[in-house]
């Protein structure tokens, strides 16, 4: 994920180049407009928020588990964990 201080134009052409769509937001000075979602942008966020807060786990961030298999349920682990605990209910 990249912000707008960098060159936006490089990385449009990289991620056409790998067939993707870059989702850069644009500086507020840009003469040509680009195209850009701010709701995607917003969701791309959640999805960083979350990956950091899975590499609070040292398991998950350190990557103990040989196998992907193992792995992954330490992940899933991990995942609920922090669903629960934004969800429980206060007393």
């Amino acid at each position: 994920m990249r912000n707008k201080r960098y060159g936006v134009r490089e990385d449009q052409r990289l991620a056409r180049q790998r067939g993707a769509w870059a989702n850069i937001p644009p500086k507020r000075n840009r003469k040509d407009p680009i195209c850009f979602s701010r709701h995607l942008y917003r969701a791309c966020n959640l999805i960083e928020r979350f990956f950091n807060k899975i590499k609070q786990c040292r398991r998950v961030a350190t990557r103990y588990e040989k196998l992907a298999a193992n792995y992954l349920a330490f992940v899933k682990l991990a995942s609920i964990r922090i669903w629960l605990r934004a969800n429980e209910s206060a007393p």
